[in-house]
């Protein structure tokens, strides 16, 4: 075990030995020091007030007693433990004068005798006998020996008498004297006044709660067993709880003598059970308890949700009390409105025997499912029903959730688990639910499932008018579209969500969207980029106008995947955040699938921008709120994170990385036609990193087979461009190989695509790959001219292609940007380039000012004699903005007319 965790033997200079009522306890077997919270102590030492105010069991009076362990030398310090009896104002001045009297014998012999002779029921004038005493204690105290008093456990003494007394002593300290308290309810002082003026400082149960590795160091400090999920679900429940944790260890050194472990840590069972009941539970009145317990069975609660369940209107009264007691309360936002029980706490409430229950826990259940719905928290609502043993009630509930809250939130899990409680009779009692339940399943790429339910729309055909006829049929058309998108069946898509567009109502906005991102995402697939961009804006006019924020985030998510297909990177990252902007309104707690798609997509942008470390904070961001809302996402950050892992030589996390993504495809049921193949390519590149080159080949031949042979499959949802990528990893396979002259001809056929179709983004992966072939193969001529051609299809801010080059050529690469015009992208290689080949750079020397990268873009289009309409169309960018780029080029370029400006851009080097 580190020095950190040995326990310091106390200074007896500082520690000077008093009578047993004065003794300051050992610290316990086994204890942790928490040296960040001493810290946070000393630097109160100037003040006059240390208060430590957490629930039973936090640790209060251990770190007390290891802060005055640690004192400053010249620190003296005295302990006063209370107790019940202590609830007295007269007994406890007189412990405390007789504790102060071992350090200043003289001190208040007059008042002690006071003291002594008065009376417990008659009036006692404490404030002038410790104005007295006060002003002789001023008299011994030095600043040069100061003392700390220990006021241990003050809520058993607490009452309002003595809160009085002890505000007054606080508000009189002499100088040379800080007090430290520790208790399970907040003293009731008027603070304020020291608070501001910086004499006080406070702990609460958030800091006192041990951190991560704490608790690991108190359970290894037992030689516990327990490893991987098991021990990080411990430390989860236990929740910092210091004596949750050692009620844990005491069971299992018990339980290994007999030769198993403890079941997890559980708070209705055992140890903690008998702590919680005795020290918290049966401290407390009657009335508390019982609210206590009629309120458990809830995740979470809020004043007005108590009142409705206990059929009450003292809830907020009480919870003021129970937050006041330091009664196991985990607030659960900054307003102070919603709470939830600590895990171990609502374990013990909730495992109180039925017949002691003053309301049968589904009537409790069942008055919350009413106040949720009341409040529009449909699927709290539901899930308290379904807590009631009420499936009827949860059905019918179901049936109030739109189509268009569904397909917005994408919170399909929140679905799923609902079917699993509701029988399948139910499931196909009513259209909207096999509607909605249809829907859910294909989300959740349930594909059979979903087309198996689906089906059960016929029974209710024919429908009851010619209106909800062609509604229903729409709806499943619609409905066959994501299924036959999921499947790769293409032509079967385009039929189904094309049909389904031109018969869908237009309150049925949601189902609409949804085709046309279906679209939208075939068209990527089909290299016809002007028809996504086309549905894109139809998909974010029609959500704007009906006013949906997830809907506008997710048009804004489809057009973003586009402009990064034109290699448009940092056009994307706007388009990204615009649509995080929209979501700004929403509530932080909830999980929708379009926040977490964005994060993903975020973070994959700032990796194609060479910012790894924040790109992959973003995509452990988007992952964790994926998962949750069980959204297949998850394969983009799951593969993305491989393959930074990869580019750092990481390949096990690598790996670990791509099987936890297939774990979580399998545990989901999700159809391999989803995933399969796009974990296969990444492995596929991890291995040519590796050198695998024969597993490389075996699967890349494979995939070429299924994705670019004769009858070629649709490619992937979430990997629309997968094809092209395969011939990418391809023509890099033969590169290693030793066949230049086949990878050179798969890469130009890759470039000629890529400059048909307007897939920049490919088109700088194919150049800069063939940059390295021309290289590799002393080809330097050529190499520079595919560099510049590589330069002029990155204008749209891509980073990554030339990742090889700054790693394994930065001399060369530097030298070539000496001689490019200077932009955002030279600049931005040249930030990336090791130091010292970025120290070397001499900056050309132009006139005027820097042209922004997309002014040099529309520059290369005016200088190819296109149209203000036509740099509109290929840049995707409005008439408007191309004039105003126009007009800045002609200011920073001193000339007033395009044939100028064309002349002047190539005397300075800024056109070839």
């Amino acid at each position: 075990m580190t020095d950190l965790f040995r326990i310091p033997r106390p200074s007896s200079a500082a520690i000077p030995v008093l009578e047993g009522r004065f003794y300051r306890p050992p610290l316990p077997d086994g204890y942790v020091l928490r040296p960040r919270l001493c810290e946070r102590l000393s630097a109160g030492l100037q003040g006059r007030l240390l208060l430590v105010s957490a629930p039973a069991g936090f640790g209060k009076s251990s770190l007390a007693v290891e802060f005055c362990q640690n004192l400053p030398a010249h620190w003296q310090s005295l302990w006063l433990g209370l107790s019940p009896r202590d609830n007295d104002p007269g007994r406890f001045l007189e412990r405390l004068l007789e504790g102060l009297q071992n350090y200043f014998p003289p001190l208040g012999r007059q008042a002690l005798g006071l003291l002594k002779m008065r009376q417990r029921h008659q009036p006692f004038a404490f404030e002038e006998w410790l104005d007295g005493l006060l002003d002789e204690l001023a008299t011994y105290l030095s600043p040069s020996t100061p003392l700390l008093l220990v006021l241990d456990d003050y809520h058993l003494a607490q009452g309002p008498v003595l809160d009085r007394c002890l505000q007054f002593f606080l508000n009189h300290l002499p100088d040379g004297l800080l007090v430290l308290v520790t208790s399970r309810q907040r003293p009731d002082w008027h603070l304020a006044r020291l608070r501001l003026s910086r004499q006080l400082l406070e702990l609460s149960e958030q800091e006192l709660r041990l951190t991560h590795d704490e608790s690991l160091a108190l359970l290894d400090r037992h030689s516990s067993s327990l490893r991987g999920e098991a021990l990080e679900s411990l430390i989860q429940r236990s929740e910092g709880w210091v004596a949750g944790l050692r009620f844990w260890l005491l069971a299992a050194s018990e339980a290994r003598n007999g030769g198993a472990l403890p079941q997890p840590l559980h708070g209705g069972e055992g140890l903690i059970r008998d702590y919680l009941l005795e020290e918290v539970i049966d401290c407390l009145p009657a009335e508390v308890q019982l609210f206590l317990y009629d309120t458990a069975p809830q995740e979470r609660f809020c004043s007005e949700l108590c009142d409705a369940v206990r059929e009450a209107h003292d809830s907020a009264e009480i919870l003021r009390f129970l937050l006041s007691h330091q009664v196991f309360l985990v607030p659960l936002d900054e307003h102070g409105h919603w709470y939830r029980y600590h895990h171990l706490f609502s374990d013990l409430l909730r495992s109180r025997p039925i017949a002691n229950a003053m309301v049968p826990a589904a009537s409790l259940h069942l008055r919350a499912c009413r106040w949720f719905n009341a409040q529009g928290l449909l699927d709290e609502a539901v899930e308290q029903a379904l807590r009631a043993g009420h499936l009827d009630v949860a059905a019918n509930l179901v049936q109030n959730l739109s189509e268009e809250q569904l397909l917005a939130e994408q919170n399909v899990g929140m679905l799923l688990r609902w079917k699993m409680d509701l029988p399948d009779s139910l499931l196909i009692s009513t259209p909207r639910l096999i509607v909605l339940y249809s829907w859910a399943l294909g989300l959740a790429c349930q594909l059979d499932a979903a087309e198996e339910l689906a089906n059960h729309l016929s029974r209710f055909l024919p429908a009851p008018s010619a209106t909800a006829q062609k509604s229903m049929l729409a709806q499943w058309l619609a409905l066959s579209g994501i299924i036959a998108r999921g499947r790769g069946q293409r032509e079967l898509t385009l039929l189904y969500c094309t049909e389904a567009l031109e018969s869908l109502p237009h309150k049925r906005y949601g189902q609409r969207l949804m085709c046309l991102s279906t679209l939208s995402n075939l068209a990527i697939a089909d290299a016809d980029l002007w028809r996504a961009r086309g549905l894109n804006r139809e998909s974010l006019e029609l959500a704007q106008r009906v006013g949906n924020p997830l809907f506008e985030a997710l048009a804004h998510y489809d057009r973003a995947r586009v402009l990064q297909a034109r290699g448009e990177i940092l056009r994307s990252l706007d388009e990204v955040h615009q649509g995080q902007q929209r979501l700004q309104g929403l509530s932080p707690q909830r999980l929708y699938a379009v926040r977490a798609r964005l994060t993903l997509y975020e973070g994959f942008l700032l990796t194609l921008r060479v910012q790894p470390e924040a790109g992959l904070a973003r995509l452990r961001t988007g992952l964790n709120e994926a998962r949750a809302c069980r959204d297949i996402s998850v394969l983009i950050g799951h593969c993305v994170i491989a393959k930074l892992e990869g580019s750092n030589g990481e390949f096990a996390r690598a790996f670990a990385e791509l099987a936890e993504a297939e774990r979580l495809m399998h545990i989901w049921d999700v159809p391999p036609i989803y995933y399969l193949a796009m974990i296969t390519l990444v492995k596929c590149e991890l291995w040519l990193a590796q050198g695998r080159t024969d597993l490389a080949e075996a699967w890349l031949a494979r995939l070429g087979q299924t994705y670019n042979g004769e009858q070629a499959a649709a490619p992937p949802e979430f990997h629309p461009q997968m094809p092209l990528h395969i011939e990418l990893q391809q023509a890099l396979l033969e590169s290693i190989q030793g066949q230049p002259m086949l990878a050179e001809g798969r890469l130009n056929a890759l470039l000629g695509h890529g400059q048909k179709t307007g897939r920049q983004m490919l088109s700088v992966m194919a150049l800069s790959q063939k940059v390295a072939l021309l290289l590799n193969n002393g080809r330097e001529p050529e190499a520079c001219l595919a560099l510049g051609q590589a330069f002029e299809a990155a204008a749209g801010g891509v980073l990554q292609p030339f990742e090889w080059l700054l790693r394994e050529r930065p001399d060369w690469l530097r030298e070539q940007l000496a001689q490019c015009p200077a932009g955002a992208l030279r600049e931005s290689l040249i930030e990336r380039l090791p130091q010292a080949a970025a120290r070397e750079m001499v900056e050309p020397q132009h006139a005027g000012e820097t042209l922004s990268a997309r002014e040099q873009a529309v520059l290369q289009l005016i200088a190819q004699g296109c149209s203000n309409q036509e740099i509109s169309d290929q840049l995707f960018i409005s008439l408007h903005t191309v004039k105003t780029h126009a007009s800045h080029i002609n200011s920073k370029l001193g000339v007033e007319r395009r044939t100028q400006a064309v002349a002047r851009a190539k005397e300075l080097g800024l056109l070839a």
